[in-house]
């Protein structure tokens, strides 16, 4: 296939273009920067060379560069989790999903020859803090800022859609891995015999190892019944304090020192109560019932295999 990235030098991103490229598909990365041909280190031909330039903010885009790829992977979003959420820092969390998004959307929809599939990153904040709730695709959107950026974020996707691409929504849960992310930013202290639950520890965590993100994804692209929301999570989620038991565990450290919610609040302000100390009880329904097998269905085995020293 030939597939065109956006995103691609986050953390998914980054995983995504290389397990692509192993499978012998070819990549063109989607960039926010000037206009660059290059040869590609991936190889391959054509699409497979180079880059397509855009910018969202000021509504540009190579779009005669668009014509004829087989799908999109749309991951570009500005971080959540990088500081405070400031009024600034919020919408641009907000802009850079439901703008970006509907811009690319509205483009694909006016090509002669758009992708048949169109694959957008969201997040199972879309739910909201549901407690002990199990959370499938069909379920209900939460409250929360979360959740409405989940829900903009998603209709952006509309013009697409209605031009007659499948669309998928990818909602990913908390991504494992040590290069970034959830994982890599606990590790210093569990490893220095630290660490320890959040609030009350009995919030859910779903979670799904890094390469379970990139072979669901290449298992979307070929199974075209899978459209709408698809929740891109492992199928056993743990709370907190499970997942700091086994992490615990995994490393060989002790995990005594709980960090009470009114601390976690008081270092993370809202972010808090929308993602560290909210419960996503969530299931991978669709990718289940397509027949996608994980890799690393148990926490522990996701967690040995990514410390592996």
């Amino acid at each position: 296939m030939q597939i065109l990235i956006s995103g691609s030098s986050g953390l998914i991103g980054s995983a995504l273009v290389s397990s692509l490229a192993s499978a012998g598909h070819s990549v063109t990365r989607l960039v926010r920067s000037k206009p660059l041909i290059l040869p590609s280190p991936l190889g391959g031909e054509g699409k497979g060379e180079g880059e397509v330039h855009w910018d969202p903010s000021s509504g540009t885009i190579e779009a005669d560069r668009l014509e004829g790829f087989d799908a999109v992977v749309h991951l570009a979003g500005d971080p959540i989790a990088a500081g405070r959420w400031t009024p600034q820092k919020k919408a641009a969390i907000r802009d850079s999903r439901v703008k970006g998004t509907r811009f690319l959307s509205e483009t694909l929809a006016n090509l002669k020859r758009p992708p048949k599939a169109l694959l957008c990153a969201s997040a199972i904040g879309y739910y909201g803090n549901r407690g002990e709730e199990i959370l499938r695709e069909e379920s209900a959107s939460g409250s929360g800022f979360l959740a409405e950026v989940g829900r903009e974020w998603e209709e952006a996707c509309q013009p697409a859609l209605r031009s007659g691409i499948r669309v998928v929504h990818l909602r990913f849960g908390i991504v494992l891995s040590t290069k970034g992310g959830a994982l890599a930013m606990m590790l210093p202290p569990f490893q220095m015999g630290m660490g320890g639950k959040l609030g009350s520890g009995k919030q859910h965590m779903s979670w799904i190892a890094l390469d379970d993100v990139a072979g669901a994804i290449q298992h979307i692209l070929t199974h075209e019944t899978l459209r709408g929301a698809v929740n891109v999570v492992a199928p056993h989620s743990v709370t907190n304090l499970e997942f700091t038991k086994i992490l615990g565990k995994v490393l060989g450290r002790p995990t005594i020192f709980p960090v009470p919610g009114f601390a976690v609040r008081l270092l993370f302000g809202e972010l808090a109560d929308e993602a560290l100390l909210a419960s996503a009880r969530v299931e991978p329904a669709r990718l289940l019932a397509a027949g996608y097998r994980f890799h690393y269905p148990q926490l522990e085995g996701a967690l040995t295999h990514l410390l592996r020293f």
